[in-house]
């Protein structure tokens, strides 16, 4: 069960919600998704763990891409949206979202 946004996170998500660019409420999204721990968004990368945020909550804007990008390449989510956002995009389109 994913904790309400008052709850306190568990570990795992907990530890997403350190990374650089994450907090509290990208954590709960990709704990919604099946995504628990830092590890688990190393081996997905930034695409398809956005994808699977996003289908679960289709909502999920494109900053949360450039957010994981950021957070596994330890850069600010902006310099990631100026430098990488074609190649996130076409990749994201390459995997059929």
């Amino acid at each position: 069960m994913v904790p309400a946004s008052s709850d306190p996170l568990p570990d795992g998500p907990a530890e997403l919600a350190r990374l650089r660019n994450l907090g509290p409420a990208s954590a709960r999204m990709l704990a919604t998704a099946g995504i628990f721990s830092a590890d688990a968004l190393r081996q997905l990368g930034a695409v398809a763990a956005f994808r699977r945020v996003r289908a679960v909550t289709p909502a999920a804007s494109l900053n949360l891409l450039w957010a994981l990008e950021g957070a596994l390449s330890d850069r600010p989510w902006q310099d990631v949206a100026r430098s990488e956002r074609l190649r996130l995009l076409l990749a994201l389109d390459d995997a059929g979202n």
